[in-house]
C-alpha cells in the first residue's frame, strides 16, 4: 500500500471520477482532505469512509473556482498542521456553446477552476513534496486536450490542453526530485459534468460511448503508482488522442465542429 501513512488532498471529491479515486486512496490507506462545494455531500462521504476504510477524512467545503479560494484552503490546511504527499486535481467544470453567447462570470469562473486553482494548489503543495522527496500528483484533463479545438466549448477544450501541457512539462522540471506527476486524459465518462455543461444532447456523447468513473479511476490510479506522465483510458480515447494530433488539423476542427453539434 504505497499510500499508507500519507495524506491526499482530492477536489471535485463528492461524485464521479474524484469521488472513485477517493475510494481507492481510502481502500490503501490514505488519510484524506476532500474539498467540493456541497458541504452537506463532504460530511457524508467523510463519515462514510472513515468508518468503511478506518481512515481520516477532513471535508473542506469551498468553491474553487472563487479567486483566491486556493490559496484560503492551503492556508486552512497549513494552520491544521495537514501535509498533503498526494495532490489529485480533479475538480473541473464545461461551458456549451459560443464564447459570444457565454456569461463572461461563468466563463472567468471556468478557467479559474480548471487552471488557476490547478496550477496554485500544485504549487503550493510543491515545496513540502520536494523537501520530503516524495510526493504525488494526478492532473484530471480530458481526450479533448489532443484536440487542436472545439468549437462550440473552445474554453473548455483550451483550459484541458493547458492542463496536459502544464502537467507534462512540470513532470520533467521534477525529475529526480522524487515528485511524480500524472495527468489523465479521459474520453466521454459517465459523470454529473455531461448534464452540468450541456452536452449531452451532442453528437459526441451520442456516438461515443461513456465509460464508467470507476473505471477511469483505476486506470488513472494505477498510473500515478506507476508514476507514468499520461494516462488515457480506453482504447477508444487512444485514438481520439493519436486522431487529434495527426495533420491536417483543420479538418479536425470542423470534425470536432460537427460532434459538438446538438443531435
Amino acid at each position: 500500500m504505497f499510500t499508507n501513512d500519507r495524506a491526499a488532498l482530492v477536489t471535485g471529491a463528492t461524485s464521479g471520477i474524484g469521488l472513485e479515486l477517493a475510494r481507492l486512496l481510502a481502500q490503501d490507506g490514505c488519510d484524506l482532505v476532500v474539498v467540493a462545494r456541497d458541504g452537506r455531500k463532504l460530511e457524508d462521504m467523510a463519515r462514510t469512509f472513515a468508518q468503511r476504510y478506518g481512515v481520516s477524512v477532513r471535508p473542506h467545503p469551498a468553491d474553487l473556482s472563487e479567486p483566491g479560494a486556493a490559496r484560503a484552503l492551503w492556508s486552512e490546511l497549513e494552520g491544521a498542521g495537514v501535509s498533503v504527499d498526494i495532490l489529485v486535481n480533479n475538480a473541473g467544470v464545461g461551458l456549451y456553446g459560443p464564447v459570444s453567447d457565454q456569461a463572461p462570470d461563468a466563463l472567468a469562473r471556468m478557467v479559474e477552476l480548471n487552471v488557476a486553482a490547478l496550477t496554485s494548489l500544485t504549487r503550493l503543495a510543491l515545496p513540502g513534496m520536494r523537501e520530503r522527496r516524495w510526493g504525488r500528483i494526478l492532473n484530471v484533463a480530458s481526450i479533448v486536450a489532443y484536440q487542436p479545438g472545439g468549437p462550440g466549448m473552445a474554453a473548455y477544450y483550451a483550459t484541458k490542453s493547458y492542463v496536459l501541457s502544464f502537467s507534462k512539462g512540470l513532470a520533467r522540471e521534477l525529475r529526480g526530485s522524487g515528485v511524480s506527476v500524472t495527468v489523465v486524459c479521459p474520453g466521454p465518462t459517465k459523470t454529473p459534468f455531461q448534464e452540468k455543461s450541456g452536452v449531452e444532447q451532442t453528437f459526441l456523447y451520442k456516438w461515443v460511448p461513456a465509460m464508467a468513473p470507476d473505471a477511469v479511476a483505476r486506470a488513472a490510479y494505477r498510473g500515478m503508482r506507476r508514476q507514468s506522465r499520461v494516462v488515457i483510458p480506453g482504447f477508444l480515447a487512444k485514438l481520439l488522442a493519436v486522431a487529434g494530433e495527426l495533420p491536417p488539423r483543420g479538418i479536425a476542427l470542423e470534425v470536432n465542429r460537427r460532434l459538438l453539434q446538438r443531435a
